[in-house]
């Protein structure tokens, strides 16, 4: 975020009219043709900021913007004000009114801040290819003593990333050549100082070799690694050869070897001839692409060793590690485009993940290693299965309060899926648990991300565990906060969130009687599901406060959405079962975050309809526990939408065309079940103890009592009566302190359309259960046929009763 100083800055930035701006460019014409002081650097700082500030592109004059293209090409101007030209003109680009071109630059620096313009013009006139050319011409005719190609490869590497097919094939010959002497023959010893002092002396000014990171002499060619104080202009080329390689070495090559390789090698392929054929082979006999890929593969085997030394300094411990990660995607890539340094890196990365193992802070190296493994594995026939139990179980343990390092390993098993083999997938579905306290503790960023990979974790023998799973994720999130309290590292410590003052969590937590608790939710590893939950909420409820856990219950309802959405497409008729059973059991039983019991169960309020769609034979089979649950008025104001779907999901499939086992006496047992609970709920007054029935309950209930009477019909007169005592319930004076005059309304009209219905038993029977080929599309476009029809029908037969009809 902005300081207030800056915010007020910006907000002059944009609000600045075009009259101003305009006179503003006046000032600016009259600097640059006049004085290229500190004037006019400040005054194109606030211009910068100006083109910057606001959306919408800036009108500048014409004469200011050829005086930044000629002040920018001037040779005698100050670095600083080129920068500053340079900004402003990438600013308002796409332009029509540059005139710029690399052909007019006077040194390389000059014409990487021109290349830099003209490539973000979006390549309307070919620039990225003139651009590239420019520099290749340069790069051509280049000698030992000419321009300094520095400040010109990060631009190469932009125009092959934006424009790969405008090399020709000797240029990308020539790179190739030009990378392979920067990679290895960079000079081992330090560069002179800039500038000597009045007191240095010509032995002190002597440069000495190139160090190690742990102080030792280099003892063998030059890499970014080595450190040094001063470094001589082809050490800078060979650390710019090395950022840039691995684009490279994709460049026209992306996944497999060239023809060139295929073809000097197509009878060796595969052999323990060729493996020693192409470690012996004199590197300047090879083609120039294949002579990089031999300097490329040296160089990361040094970067490698390197790597295990000892850093005197945080930033090279820091370099060491990126340039680890980096030395291992280039030999996937080496591995991809010619199979014969598969045999050449095994044995390497197979000892460097041994170290990796028992190495602090090389965390971040385990997922290109695991990565290559996952690519060369099986050609290789290496068991890699202890580098993938590392990912997959001590990352998320240990480091799920990382953010970058949790995006990682979760884009790494999405993108991987299509590789994974039978034994990868069970390993990875069972460390559910472990993966699931990244989200904990990253939910807002990560959420996403699981919605799309939590299809690969489920299956039938997780989905009841996942579920519990999920309904309790922010409680792994306190918990997760309560193992960062306790932990012995203070830079971990210092995650935990300080304005929290929860003493008896913390002895909860370290109390040997609630390990298994903690133990349970802390695990690695798909183990069952948990008891005493209650517990566990109560002894986790002063957490629900942190921002943290907060954060996590927002994310839970798109999580059960789209785990119900995966378990939807395999799940049998036992696990339908038995989620249905736990949607019951846990909608009353979740963590006490604010809002949190609301959203959950308005998800599992629409999901037990769902899986009742799929098997409607759910109601029957649960006959006992659904009579239990809506024989409990309590249920009815602790969790109405999930009571309110099971009472539809009752009258939608208690029906003997759903399932055959439905009996008579199982209607008349849950008709006499609702019929008393809905006598309960509207008859007696709403107390402290007992608030009122929401509306839509009570329209459910009479709905659903009128689709059982429709089934059998000697409970329709009951039906009838209830009904006529509702509506004129809801007429009455008393409704007023119950309902609203909405809801008693919406009461009153439903109550008289149930009772038209049921005027005409058949008529009622054929509407609430429709047959099979009713449900069809068919039935319902055919006007002759239609349920409207039929309906229509009914309206007309009772409108003689017009004591029966609304108004």
């Amino acid at each position: 975020m902005f300081t207030a100083a800056a915010e007020s800055l910006l907000h002059q930035a944009r609000e600045i009219q075009d009259e101003e701006l305009q006179g503003f460019c006046s000032r600016i014409i009259k600097l640059l043709r006049e004085d290229l002081g500190p004037a006019a650097v400040d005054a194109l700082q606030r211009l910068f900021l100006i083109v910057w500030a606001t959306k919408y592109p800036r009108r500048l004059d014409k004469t200011c913007v050829d005086l930044l293209q000629a002040t920018l090409c001037l040779p005698t101007c100050p670095e600083q004000l080129q920068v500053l030209c340079a900004a402003i003109l990438r600013e308002m680009s796409p332009s029509d009114s540059l005139t710029l071109s690399c052909d007019r630059a006077p040194n390389t620096r000059q014409m990487s801040l021109v290349a830099s313009v003209l490539l973000a013009q979006g390549d309307r006139r070919q620039e990225v290819r003139s651009v590239g050319q420019r520099i290749f011409t340069v790069l051509e005719s280049r000698q030992p003593e000419g321009p300094s190609l520095r400040h010109l490869l990060p631009v190469l590497s932009k125009v092959v990333g934006l424009a790969p097919g405008t090399l020709q094939e000797d240029q990308t010959d020539l790179l190739s050549k030009r990378l392979v002497d920067w990679l290895r023959h960079a000079s081992v010893q330090q560069g002179l100082p800039h500038s000597g002092g009045f007191f240095s002396t010509p032995r002190a000014r002597q440069p000495g070799p190139i160090t190690e990171v742990d102080g030792a002499v280099a003892s063998d060619f030059f890499t970014v690694l080595s450190t040094g104080q001063h470094f001589t202009e082809d050490q800078w080329l060979n650390v710019q050869a090395f950022s840039m390689l691995r684009a490279w070495l994709l460049h026209k090559s992306p996944e497999g070897p060239s023809t060139l390789d295929t073809d000097d090698k197509s009878e060796l392929e595969g052999s323990t001839l060729s493996v020693l054929s192409a470690a012996s082979t004199a590197t300047r006999l090879l083609p120039p692409r294949e002579r990089l890929r031999e300097a490329a593969f040296e160089y990361c085997q040094r970067l490698i060793e390197q790597s295990n030394r000892r850093a005197l300094r945080k930033g090279d411990a820091d370099l060491q590690k990126a340039c680890l990660v980096e030395a291992i995607l280039i030999l996937d890539v080496l591995c991809r485009q010619d199979p014969s340094f598969l045999y050449r890196t095994l044995s390497c990365l197979k000892a460097l993940h041994t170290r990796l193992g028992t190495d602090p802070g090389s965390e971040r190296a385990v997922l290109p290693l695991a990565q290559f493994f996952l690519n060369h594995g099986e050609a290789a026939a290496v068991g890699s299965e202890a580098i993938y139990q590392h990912l997959l179980t001590r990352l998320p343990s240990e480091h799920f309060h990382n953010p970058m390092l949790a995006f990682e390993v979760i884009r790494f098993c999405r993108d991987n899926l299509p590789l994974f083999d039978l034994h990868l997938l069970g390993i990875l579905k069972s460390s559910f648990p472990n993966l699931f306290k990244f989200l904990a503790w990253n939910s807002p960023p990560l959420t996403s991300e699981f919605v799309g990979l939590l299809p690969a974790l489920v299956d039938a023998g997780t989905a009841v565990e996942m579920l519990h799973t999920l309904l309790d994720l922010p409680c792994l999130t306190a918990a997760l906060h309560l193992q960062l309290r306790s932990s012995s590292s203070p830079s971990e410590r210092l995650l935990w969130d300080a304005s929290l003052r929860t003493p008896s969590c913390l002895e909860a937590f370290r109390d040997p009687q609630c390990q298994g608790l903690f133990q349970h939710l802390l695990r690695t590893k798909a183990s069952g599901s948990a008891e005493r939950l209650t517990l566990l909420h109560q002894l986790l409820q002063p957490m629900a406060s942190c921002a943290r856990v907060a954060q996590c219950a927002e994310a839970v309802p798109a999580l059960l959405q789209a785990f119900f959405s995966a378990v939807i497409q395999f799940a049998g008729r036992a696990l339908t079962t038995q989620l249905a059973l736990l949607l019951l059991e846990r909608s009353d039983s979740l963590y006490q975050v604010p809002q949190y019991e609301a959203r959950v169960q308005r998800v599992l309020s629409s999901q037990f309809l769902a899986l009742c769609q799929r098997n409607p034979s759910l109601v029957v089979e649960l006959a006992r526990e659904l009579l239990d649950f809506v024989g409990s008025v309590s249920n009815i104001h602790s969790r109405a939408g999930v009571f309110t779907s099971v009472v539809w999901a009752i009258g939608e499939y208690l029906s003997v065309t759903c399932d055959r086992r439905c009996t008579v006496e199982q209607i008349n047992k849950f008709f006499e079940a609702l019929e008393a609970l809905l006598f309960e709920v509207t008859q007696s007054r709403p107390s402290a103890d007992q608030p009122r029935c929401p509306p839509q309950v009570v329209t459910v209930l009479m709905t659903t009592l009128t689709k059982l009477a429709s089934r059998s019909q000697d409970l329709i007169p009951r039906v009838s009566l209830f009904l006529s005592k509702m509506r004129t319930l809801a007429q009455g004076p008393a409704s007023s302190s119950t309902h609203s005059e909405e809801d008693a309304e919406a009461i009153r009209i439903r109550a008289t359309e149930l009772l038209n219905l049921l005027k005409m038993p058949s008529v009622a029977q054929f509407v609430f259960t429709p047959s099979a080929e009713v449900c069809h599309p068919r039935y319902h476009r055919d006007t002759n046929m239609s349920l409207p029809l039929a309906l229509r029908m009914v309206s007309r037969l009772v409108e003689k009763e017009s004591s029966l009809l609304p108004g």
